[in-house]
């Protein structure tokens, strides 16, 4: 009876915890953002001013599935994560809130976002204000991530393009070797772990597991990516760059017992 009522409170926790998220989101584009504009008129200003703010606002919302009972949280690199700078930080991909608890961490985080977000009302407002960076364009789009990154920002890309399926790893894309190759930051690679799975992309919100799930980020190591700016086609060493992180990342996860 106890676990039936605790699964019970979880799925309506999570759904106030989710209906939080999206009214926070509205609150930020229709009245935060704009008063913020008003008193900053500098357009970079601005976007630093609107990036803290979304971290702070993650870092509100992870807290509040921490005390609501929906998650654990594990996050024993979060000093190093904190002072991340001017690097490209890469993990895995197995649940939904992944973008928000890294965003959590990271103080000056940037990301790519997928362009029809823009159409989203909850997170429209947000993602202009703050910069984010878009796919609509994928010619700019490696010039537009040099110069996040030579701004001191970390920007997060998921190699695999999307959530995974829980207990496989899908091949990898090749943009994050491009930009780092054209930008000439270093990679910081990170694992994601979540357990029991959740939030996965075959799963709807209210389907929440039998446990309270643990969501796990950890530094796996710096990864160096100027040996491959030595080779002489640019498209040669993306290849084999995107290959090695491919293949370290199935070994991270085989070590894990996650595939």
């Amino acid at each position: 009876m106890w676990q039936r009522l605790n699964h019970g409170y979880r799925i309506l926790a999570t759904g106030f915890c989710f209906s939080v998220f999206g009214i926070g989101g509205l609150i930020l584009s229709l009245l935060v953002l704009p008063v913020q504009r008003l008193w900053i008129r500098d357009v970079g200003q601005r976007k630093t001013a609107a990036r803290y703010l979304v971290h702070r606002s993650f870092k509100f919302f992870i807290r509040l599935m921490r005390v609501t009972g929906v998650f654990h949280f594990d996050f024993p690199d979060d000093a190093e994560l904190a002072q991340a700078s001017g690097k490209i930080l890469i993990a895995n991909h197995p649940s939904l809130i992944d973008v928000v608890a890294l965003i959590s961490l990271l103080p000056k985080a940037d990301c790519v976002v997928k362009a029809q977000l823009f159409r989203n009302p909850f997170m429209r407002g947000v993602i202009q204000s703050t910069g984010y960076l878009t796919n609509a364009d994928p010619d700019a789009l490696l010039q537009d991530c040099s110069l996040s990154l030579q701004q001191g920002n970390t920007l997060i890309i998921f190699p695999e393009g999307t959530r995974t399926t829980p207990g496989t790893l899908q091949h990898f894309q090749r943009g994050a070797a491009n930009i780092a190759l054209r930008s000439g930051c270093n990679f910081l690679a990170c694992l994601i772990h979540c357990q029991p799975t959740t939030l996965t992309k075959q799963e709807a919100w209210h389907q929440v597991p039998a446990q309270r799930p643990t969501l796990t980020i950890a530094v796996l190591q710096e990864f160096d990516i100027q040996p491959y700016r030595h080779q002489d086609s640019s498209s040669l060493a993306a290849r084999q760059l995107t290959r090695n992180l491919e293949t370290f990342y199935h070994q991270v996860l085989i070590n894990h017992g996650t595939t």
